[in-house]
């Protein structure tokens, strides 16, 4: 094989890795069935494609003939049974579309028993007969690409959103099953641009597959988050409120005592923010309260207590010593990032403008003998006569009382 052909499939293989090495970084964070899933479509599939490209035998010309012959005619067709197979469980599986579930579960399970007949064929094949072999192999592996075609563009038609992208990664797939098995027939007249298409191809095929299989996991692992809210957080914003929040102030309190700092509560009164309810109609409060709690999460950062009192009411819990930088820049960024506008979507489907009215109360207390009770109702205190001070009064300001305790 001539260098600048090697430079070009071990290019391919320098981005397979890469992937892996995300894919497996995704598996650990999240020890999930998809995610193990998603490891495992691109190790088994992406080495078929290193197994065909022919690099494997220019790196290291002592490996055992018979033996990458058994791997090339089997781990191919292996491959795509299981990508087929997994692409039917992506697609929902059985619960959304019983006639795709059929086509990807019995259709990978009859190409992976025809991987395994080539394999066993392949171990009592003579040298000479292996073309013969491993074009068969290709037949067998085209199967899976168009059934795939079919899965995806029934699920498209029938409104997956993420459908119509997973069509062009079919789309790439047939590409690349192509040019690699045709680069393992050694097909006389091809060039090395057609290598280097079908290697930019094949990275882009494991780029758009796994984005999206990333992609898919991730809206299920929100589903079911919302599916089973843990008790003591809040729904729109997954914020700890309640008797859940106190505990945590209390660990925060404790922490602080160990390391002999301070800690600082900060309360957020929230004014308005049932404003719009009349004009963009009930539960518009609940998009104003995630946007906002994105912004108090944002400014307070990711080491800081974010939780809520009660709906109109965010408090941020701060621990600081003398490594921490200081309480006035935090206290800058929760007034700036909180305070500017936002639009929110009303029943009609139009955009609304809301502008946060804010009131903040600043208790720094010794966590020592610290009350997490009592801090809160002198910060929200706080909060209270700022609002009282700066906005009179109306329909819209009635209390809100605090999440049960207990």
């Amino acid at each position: 094989m001539p260098i600048v052909e090697i430079a070009v499939w071990s290019a391919m293989l320098g981005g397979l890795l890469t992937l892996a090495g995300l894919t497996l970084g995704d598996a650990f964070a999240n020890r999930s069935p998809a995610a193990t899933r998603n490891l495992v479509f691109v190790l088994l599939v992406g080495g078929s494609c290193v197994v065909m490209s022919g690099l494997p035998e220019a790196l290291f010309p002592w490996l055992d003939e018979r033996a990458m012959m058994v791997v090339k005619a089997g781990l191919g067709p292996a491959a795509g049974g299981m990508a087929l197979y997994y692409l039917g469980n992506w697609l929902g599986g059985s619960h959304e579309d019983q006639r795709v579930h059929r086509v990807a579960t019995w259709g990978g399970a009859t190409v992976g028993l025809a991987a395994a007949v080539l394999a066993a064929l392949a171990t009592q094949a003579d040298p000479g007969s292996f073309r013969q072999l491993l074009m068969a192999a290709a037949v067998v592996n085209l199967v899976p690409v168009l059934l795939a075609v079919v899965a995806v563009k029934r699920a498209a038609q029938r409104g997956d959103p993420l459908a119509q992208w997973m069509l062009v990664a079919v789309a790439c797939l047939a590409v690349m099953v192509a040019g690699l098995y045709l680069k393992g027939l050694q097909v006389p007249g091809i060039g090395l641009t057609a290598w280097i298409i079908t290697a930019v191809v094949t990275v882009a095929y494991f780029l758009l597959a796994s984005g999206l299989v990333l992609l898919r996991n991730q809206q299920n692992r929100q589903l079911v988050r919302l599916s089973r809210l843990e008790t003591g957080m809040e729904p729109a914003t997954g914020l700890a409120t309640g008797a859940t929040l106190l505990a945590q102030m209390e660990h925060v309190f404790w922490r602080s005592a160990r390391q002999h700092g301070q800690c600082t509560v900060v309360c957020l009164y929230l004014s308005n923010l049932y404003e719009l309810n009349e004009s963009a109609g009930a539960g518009v409060e609940h998009q104003i309260l995630q946007t906002m709690a994105a912004r108090v999460r944002r400014a307070a950062g990711f080491r800081g207590l974010v939780g809520l009192y009660h709906p109109r009411c965010f408090v941020v819990v701060i621990s600081a010593d003398r490594y921490n930088p200081p309480l006035a820049d935090t206290l800058e960024r929760l007034r700036s990032k909180t305070h500017k506008p936002l639009s929110v979507l009303d029943d009609r489907h139009d955009y609304a403008l809301f502008t946060p009215q804010l009131g903040m109360g600043v208790v720094t207390v010794d966590p020592f003998n610290a009350l997490p009770m009592d801090v809160l109702h002198e910060a929200e205190r706080q909060a209270l006569a700022v609002v009282g001070a700066a906005v009179p009064s109306g329909e819209h300001h009635t209390p809100t009382q605090p999440a049960p305790l207990v």
